[in-house]
This record gives C-alpha cells, sequence and structure tokens, in this order.
C-alpha cells in the first residue's frame, strides 16, 4: 500500500514523503492515527501544491533574515556595567539580555538561543557574537551582532 505520510514516522520515513508499507500497517495503525493518507493522483496533487507552498515560505523567512543581517551589521546594542579599581568588569552579559537589549533598543526580536557564540560578553570595549538567523532548505543565514559594554560611572 502507497501512502503520503503527514508526520515523520520512525523507521518509516519523514513528513511529505510517499512511502510503500504493508497493507494492514497502513490500514489499521498510519491512517487511523492520522500519520498517513492513501496516496492517490488528488493526494499527490495536493502534496505538490503543499511542498510548493512550504518553499514559498522558506524564500521568504529568508529573505528576512537578509534584511534582519543587513540591518545588524550597523547597529551596536550598548550596554553600562560596574567596573572594578583595576578595570575589570564585574559580572557578564548574557544573551538573554543581549536579545532584551536588541529589542529594546532597535525592536529586532532574535531568541537568545539562536546565538552561535554562547560565551557571554565580559568585558569593557566591543565584543561580536554570531547569531544563526535562518536554517532551512534554502541555506543558512548567519549575522553579527556588535555588543559595546562602557564603564558605569
Amino acid at each position: 500500500m502507497k501512502v503520503i505520510l503527514l508526520a515523520d514516522v520512525k523507521k518509516v520515513g519523514k513528513k511529505g514523503e510517499t512511502v510503500t508499507v504493508s497493507d494492514g500497517y497502513g490500514a489499521n495503525f498510519l491512517i487511523p492515527k492520522g500519520l498517513a493518507k492513501p496516496s492517490t493522483s488528488a493526494s499527490q496533487k495536493e502534496l505538490a501544491r503543499d511542498n510548493a507552498a512550504e518553499e514559498a515560505r522558506q524564500i521568504a523567512l529568508k529573505k528576512e533574515a537578509e534584511e534582519v543581517r543587513d540591518r545588524l551589521a550597523h547597529i551596536n546594542v550598548e550596554f553600562k556595567a560596574k567596573v572594578s579599581s583595576d578595570g575589570r568588569m564585574f559580572g557578564t552579559i548574557s544573551t538573554k539580555e543581549i536579545a532584551e537589549g536588541l529589542e529594546k533598543q532597535w525592536g529586532i526580536k532574535i531568541d537568545k538561543r539562536k546565538f552561535i557564540d554562547k560565551y557571554p560578553a565580559n568585558a569593557i570595549g566591543y565584543t561580536r557574537l554570531k547569531i544563526e538567523l535562518y536554517k532551512g532548505s534554502q541555506g543558512q543565514v548567519v549575522g553579527t551582532v556588535n555588543v559595546h559594554i562602557s564603564e558605569e560611572k
């Protein structure tokens, strides 16, 4: 029996694939559970239409990520930190604080888990951190955010 998978099924295939399974497995498990549907000419056309829509969505997401990358190249996220007498900074600026600073100062919303460089900014001056803005079927878009930490007086 040929079926189109509606979700990833372990040891069978990934969502959107057309696979051949035994009649009993398809009719008694996959189809009733909503994990697959029978492969017909109508369902194949629907699958092709869905794939085209997903491809268009991925292209739009990549374009949006490239615009954000271009904006990030020209901005600095500013922070103030306390400094000891010997010039070392107390504490660190975490990726969560950097993401919040980007949203407050520039209106750019980025998830803190998208930072490739996991280390926190812990020195006075400029720090550059890489952010994975998009990863998908269209490739990968990586941006760089400049973090400026100055001494709090």
